[in-house]
């Protein structure tokens, strides 16, 4: 008898398209490799998609819905007993660190009220604030800061703990894990998966849905469908600052894509590095814990005592254009695709995560998916 479904990854996106299948009772195989390098395990994340000024504007229709989705995910791990994901609202700092980029903040602000007001989650209350009083909220910062605007919602997580969580959480729903690498048996005609096949168990298949993160392509490879997600290295420092009480600490962020987060109770992490031309490679670096840290210095000087605990090393599954990869794999009739996310993971991961769940059991997409199709690489 053919799984509902199958989902190959076990990352934040599969987790979640996983745990979310279960709820609704399907029957759900997660098929995972536990590849060194795993995005969602060196993942800390924040969590405000209203705040970012980086991505194209296609970015911001999943950024909203996805802001909104963590409290009804968070509420549904909760009914499942499963309440440690490193999520608190934090607040943000978004700092300047030069005059051009400090006439910059007042434009800024009022972007981040406008996203409010069109429905954005994770942005609360929105002031702009001198260097002193960004100071005052996080102590380690020096007198580079001329300036930041403050939002009272952005959010962290921990990727590890969240994935965690959804995969415990589906377990107990009835979900099956099984950790292997997943083979795809096409049917005769082409078109349909029939069976996945993992250690020599072949599993037929309903539906599947690749969410292979990083490692995507191959399995595209496999079905014959170009997937042009490639690794992205990210090099993220954890840092303890003994006799500082971090936990009540904002999220730092700038015009730049580092970033500084803090867990309690004396945990600060630094990153992040964006390596595009890494590959598979995951190993540390001493150029890349060398950028972390020297960015993380020159925003925090108070920093420069910090005990360095460890740095965790991500794969980021990135595409040419910034934006994940969701909906149906062109050319067949039960293959979805969620991958893509980039260093956006943990923001969109989770809803993504639960789109191609819906799409799976036969419910209409909830966005429009036109700007995330696997076809517009062909088209362009």
């Amino acid at each position: 008898m053919a799984e509902d479904v199958i989902v190959i990854g076990g990352g934040i996106v599969g987790a979640s398209a996983t745990y979310a299948l279960a709820r609704r009772g399907a029957r759900v195989t997660l098929v995972d490799r536990g590849d060194v390098g795993q995005a969602t395990a060196s993942g800390a994340g924040i969590l405000s998609p209203g705040a970012s000024i980086r991505p194209l504007p296609a970015f911001f229709a999943i950024g909203r819905p996805a802001s909104a989705y963590y409290d009804t995910l968070l509420a549904q791990l909760a009914e499942d007993g499963e309440t440690e994901t490193g999520y608190a609202v934090a607040g943000l700092l978004h700092v300047a660190t030069s005059a051009e980029e400090g006439a910059r903040l007042p434009e800024l602000a009022r972007l981040f009220v406008e996203r409010r007001a069109a429905g954005f989650g994770q942005v609360g209350d929105v002031s702009e604030i001198t260097g002193d009083e960004a100071r005052a909220r996080f102590p380690a910062l020096g007198p580079a800061i001329l300036g930041a605007v403050a939002t009272t919602g952005a959010a962290r997580v921990d990727g590890r703990l969240l994935r965690d969580a959804l995969r415990r959480a589906a377990e107990r729903r009835g979900a099956r894990i099984v950790i292997g690498d997943a083979a795809l048996e096409i049917a005769a005609a082409g078109g349909r998966v029939d069976a996945v096949l993992v250690g020599g168990e072949r599993q037929a298949a309903g539906t599947v849905i690749v969410a292979g993160g990083a490692w995507s392509a191959a399995l595209g490879e496999a079905l014959g469908v170009a997937l042009p997600v490639f690794p992205q290295r990210g090099q993220i420092a954890h840092l303890a600052l003994p006799g500082s009480v971090t936990g009540g600490w904002p999220i730092v962020v700038g015009f730049h894509a580092h970033y500084l987060l803090t867990f309690a109770p004396e945990r600060v992490v630094a990153g992040a590095t964006r390596e595009s031309e890494s590959g598979f490679d995951a190993r540390m670096t001493a150029g890349g814990v060398h950028e972390a840290l020297v960015e993380a210095l020159r925003v925090a000087p108070g920093l420069g005592g910090a005990t360095l605990v460890e740095v965790r090393i991500g794969l980021r599954p990135a595409s040419p254009d910034g934006l994940p990869l969701l909906g149906w794999l062109p050319g067949y009739d039960n293959v979805l695709v969620a991958t893509g996310h980039g260093p956006s993971g943990l923001q969109l991961g989770p809803y993504s995560g639960a789109v191609v769940a819906g799409l799976a059991l036969g419910e209409p997409a909830p966005l429009a998916l036109e700007p995330f199709a696997v076809e517009r690489f062909a088209r362009a």
